[in-house]
């Protein structure tokens, strides 16, 4: 049994593509764990507000008709907003995917997701560090059961579940303690979820890409303030717009 100090939320996202600062949420799974060791679920489907791509049809099995009389996310965040209060969270891919993502829809609507007091265990990552392998392939090795309905988001996000088990059983290492988990599944040190900004060795938020790569955030903006406003006005996931201008205001304010 995994120890908890408070609720443990696994869930999974279905989506209309992989574009994080584009792509709408068509259903959420969501498994919460007690520190008691109960369970609770919720599975929704949702209309994405725009026509879902056949190639990611083909993958999750959800179509336009499936989800046109579904509430919009707008109409589900603050329920959802309060159901996952107080979580920690997990899935596979959730820190490169599934957890931005999210943020990406609750800023949208004007909900605001905290995310930076949760501690967010990525099981893919602990898979990838330990053996290298797909989400089936983990549940195959470490629970010795083939997944059925493989990109079905209640059946990933159960599989998911079982595959943190297991692996805290097979591994000593592992220690069974969110805040380790969370620091161990944690690949690179971004700022934002896309890694557009990371900390540097002294833990400065440092720009990750482009022609300024390497530089610091703060010395940038003071030096050439029009980099914020290009940034701004661009496709830039809303998240690591919300940093920057946190940064930005962080500045103004020393």
């Amino acid at each position: 049994m995994i120890k908890l100090n408070r609720h443990l939320a696994f869930f999974d996202l279905e989506t209309t593509g992989t574009k994080v600062a584009t792509d709408r949420i068509v259903e959420i799974s969501v498994l919460k764990i007690s520190p008691g060791g109960d369970k609770e679920s919720i599975t929704r489907k949702i209309n994405p507000g725009m026509p879902i791509p056949a190639e990611a049809s083909a993958v999750h099995g959800i179509f336009d008709e499936d989800v046109k009389d579904k509430p919009l996310f707008k109409d589900f965040a603050h329920e959802l907003n309060n159901y996952l209060a107080g979580c920690d969270l997990s899935g596979y891919n959730c820190l490169h995917f599934d957890v931005p993502l999210l943020v990406e829809e609750f800023l949208r609507v004007g909900v605001d997701f905290d995310v930076k007091s949760r501690r967010i265990v990525d099981v893919q990552n602990i898979f990838h560090k330990m053996e290298q392998r797909t989400l089936s392939a983990a549940y195959k090795f470490y629970c010795q059961k083939d997944l059925e309905n493989a990109h079905s988001a209640e059946a990933d996000t159960t599989a998911t579940f079982e595959v943190l088990e297991a692996q805290l059983l097979r591994y000593p290492d592992l220690q069974n303690d969110i805040k380790f988990l969370h620091d161990f599944s944690v690949r690179n040190r971004n700022v934002d979820f896309a890694g557009h900004i990371v900390f540097n060795n002294n833990n400065e938020e440092t720009f990750n890409f482009g022609k300024h790569k390497g530089k610091t955030v703060e010395s940038l903006l003071k030096t050439e303030p029009s980099y914020y406003d290009w940034m701004m006005k661009s496709d830039f996931p809303q998240y690591t717009k919300k940093v920057l201008t946190e940064i930005r205001l962080r500045s103004f304010n020393k």
